[in-house]
């Protein structure tokens, strides 16, 4: 595979008040074409700061992307910078100059200095233009390596490297096709699952497929990967595969760019049955992530949030009887707010839960300790989990693990 360097400028991604999007983005368009990130970094934007980590960088790697400081004002210098590093004149580029110009009266606008001053790029560059603001991107060749600079702003950046940066790198690197299949599972532990397919992850070396571990909250992703492509490669990676899901199970809910969420409508909308939710230590963050879909209207008919006792008995007809004796984190008043909402809402199915989420333990139960109700058209049920310790990450696994018990259901 070919090597890149991602240096993204701007003091604003340093002291933490811009999140660097732009650098997960890249990695993942160019590791589909062939291109392997070797190194991501943020620096200041100076001069000194961009012509060490230039240098370093060409002594690494065949392409180096830059985003950042191209702005118009005075404390944008990446352009200056680059200029000097390849001993070139900032000139006037006349068709930047006019596409820029007309980009400003076009929506009644005044064209400033400043303005004009984007189109003053350096002699040697290849000029990329920009479909969607006004800084021009810049593509350098020194010994057989090459050097792009884009804008920051993601929208524009994306833009210049979908439509000319990336399929002329591929034309100027002769790229390797690279495949990914992505087996997205839940419920089981990065360890255990491990354990779980060990000697099936043994025997992959035979075939030249890479298996990567992409863990996150309540969930863990399988990606498989094949460098070149063969249709041999690609015939072994479709055998592995069964082979996986075969020892996985339905701890699978989906493949590559599936989620929990659009999984569980897919369903629903087969069946066509409808949903409500009756939420406590969640807070609304299940209906949240199933309102976040578009067309959910057509099986999601809506939910209650019932943090306080006194509402799930008003609300959800849960016997106060009940929650005296067993406590509101429990499996009866779990299995309870389920069939309550079910009722009210007249919904198919319905989903409930109850949990500690922290940081303090709640009734003797430790933090991260839930119950998820799942009511039916055929029965009514609860089950127990614990999740952690981390109140966001509670909220969060509880989500996913109330969502999955409904995939389970239903599938």
């Amino acid at each position: 595979m070919v090597n890149a360097k991602l240096i993204c400028i701007g003091d604003e991604l340093l002291i933490g008040q811009t999140i660097n999007t732009n650098a997960a983005w890249m990695g993942s368009e160019l590791n589909q074409h062939g291109i392997r990130v070797a190194e991501s970094i943020a620096i200041a934007d100076q001069p000194a700061a961009i012509l060490s980590a230039l240098e370093n960088a060409l002594e690494e790697v065949s392409i180096i992307l830059i985003t950042g400081g191209l702005g118009p004002t005075k404390d944008d210098l990446t352009k200056h910078t680059l200029a000097a590093f390849f001993n070139q004149e900032l000139v006037i580029n006349d068709e930047v100059m006019a596409r820029n110009r007309a980009y400003f009266e076009s929506r009644g606008l005044p064209f400033l200095e400043t303005n004009e001053k984007q189109a003053e790029l350096p002699s040697g560059c290849r000029v990329i233009h920009n479909m969607r603001g006004t800084a021009s991107g810049m593509w350098f060749e020194w010994r057989g390596k090459v050097v792009v600079s884009m804008p920051g702003v993601p929208y524009e950046m994306q833009g210049m490297m979908t439509d000319e940066i990336i399929p002329s790198l591929c034309q100027y690197f002769k790229c390797p096709r690279i495949v990914h299949r992505t087996i997205l599972t839940t419920g089981v532990g990065e360890s255990f699952l491990a354990d779980r397919i060990a000697a099936w992850e043994e025997s992959l070396q035979k075939d030249s497929i890479h298996l990567a571990y992409l863990p996150s909250p309540g969930m863990v992703k399988l990606r498989m990967s094949v460098y070149g492509g063969s249709d041999a490669q690609l015939e072994a990676m479709r055998q592995r595969e069964l082979e996986l899901l075969g020892l996985l199970g339905d701890t699978v809910y989906g493949f590559d760019e599936d989620t929990l969420i659009t999984v569980v409508a897919k369903r629903l909308k087969e069946l066509g049955a409808t949903l409500s939710v009756a939420e406590s230590c969640t807070g609304g963050r299940i209906s949240h992530e199933l309102t976040s879909v578009a067309g959910s209207s057509a099986y999601f008919l809506g939910g209650v949030v019932t943090y306080h006792e006194q509402l799930k008995s008003n609300l959800l007809d849960v016997d106060p009887q009940l929650i005296a004796e067993h406590g509101v984190v429990s499996r009866e008043v779990a299995a309870a707010m389920a069939e309550g909402v079910r009722k009210t809402c007249r919904s198919d199915y319905a989903l409930s839960v109850t949990g500690v989420a922290g940081p303090d333990a709640l009734e003797g139960k430790p933090v991260g300790y839930i119950w998820i109700g799942l009511s039916t058209p055929d029965r009514t049920f609860a089950q127990d989990f614990q999740v952690g310790r981390s109140r966001q990450n509670n909220i969060s696994m509880a989500t996913w693990a109330a969502l999955n018990l409904l995939r389970k259901e239903i599938l």
